[in-house]
């Protein structure tokens, strides 16, 4: 677990928490927004855990009971609140964890912690419930409302929270990170940050998922011999990608980092900076092959292909036009 010290990227929250906790001016109610697996949670209790830090020195210290306790998710004074529900933070659900809750003074610690998971789950009913324990809370508590979409929340909860915006990480952060305390190796880490677009648990993801090394195994494989298939040899690369249909967002944005890399390597003859490094040769061909608009075209075919999609036209179709207008042009 960490502590405030070591989150990477977001220096702005991290200060912001820091200043608060050092000048002892914290807020009742925060909200901190950014779509999943930015960190919200590791932020919220790496807070929680420094605030309540038994410790003069250094903080959180992980030795005091306090932190301990807070590692193990055993802290009796940071309560976390999750959806009653699939789809809902229901009113009653926020009636009994927090609003009738907060009344009840810490057990052990100074602050009474409370860090409510994908909040913008909450209707308009379990908002205004919330509403008056912001507005009048005691001056123990401390509200953490983690959402990913911080328009779902009524004005008047906006008003009265300090909100924190997650920025994504910068793409060498994310690989570093990978390498480091994943243990991935370089090429799985450049190409697992390169997708993630800065999402630190996305790119976790990528990195450790076998079902995304499949796929990118297929991938590499398909582009290195598209140009030679024929007829019946798309057909089954079809069926083989719709093996990949729940994830066709992560399939088709490797194409288009794989074919950003041919426009790049055509543009600069530089190896060192592409993400496919240790596919050069193929790279390097299709550069070689494929005109500046042939690969432009690629790059939008793609993109029609995500649009089709989205819009349910037929996968099979969709995905063999794809891959024909990708043979034509390398």
């Amino acid at each position: 677990m960490a502590g405030l010290s070591d989150i990477i990227g977001n220096t702005h929250i991290v200060e912001h928490f820091t200043k608060a906790i050092n000048s002892d001016k914290i807020s009742h109610a925060y909200i901190i927004n950014g779509e999943k697996g930015m960190g919200k949670k590791t932020v919220a209790k790496a807070f929680a855990m420094t605030l309540l830090c038994e410790n003069d020195g250094e903080r959180p210290c992980m030795k005091c009971r306090s932190c301990i306790q807070a590692i193990s998710d055993n802290n009796p004074d940071i309560i976390y609140i999750k959806p009653d529900k699939p789809t809902t933070l229901s009113i009653d659900h926020i009636r009994e964890t927090l609003v009738g809750d907060v009344s009840i003074k810490p057990y052990s610690y100074s602050h009474k912690v409370y860090i409510v998971d994908d909040a913008q789950l909450m209707n308009i009913q379990a908002q205004n419930a919330i509403l008056k324990t912001i507005e009048e809370p005691p001056e123990y508590a401390v509200i953490l409302l983690l959402t990913t979409n911080v328009d779902g929340f009524l004005q008047t909860v906006r008003s009265r929270c300090i909100n924190l915006d997650m920025q994504p990480l910068k793409k060498n952060e994310v690989k570093h990170y990978l390498m480091n305390k994943c243990e991935v190796v370089d090429y799985q880490a450049e190409v697992s940050a390169n997708m993630s677009g800065g999402n630190l648990g996305k790119a976790i993801e990528f990195a450790v998922s076998s079902e995304f090394s499949d796929m990118l195994s297929e991938v590499i494989s398909l582009l290195k011999y598209i140009k030679d298939m024929q007829a019946y040899e798309v057909v089954s690369a079809v069926k083989r990608a719709s093996e990949y249909k729940f994830r066709v967002e992560d399939y088709l944005d490797l194409m288009m980092l794989w074919f950003r890399d041919v426009l790049f390597y055509k543009v600069t003859l530089d190896a060192n900076r592409l993400i496919f490094k240790d596919e050069i040769l193929t790279i390097k061909r299709h550069a070689e092959n494929s005109s500046y608009n042939g690969v432009e075209r690629i790059l939008k075919a793609i993109e029609k292909a995500k649009i089709r999609l989205n819009a349910n036209v037929n996968f099979d179709i969709t995905i063999e036009m794809m891959f024909l207008t990708i043979r034509e042009n390398i």
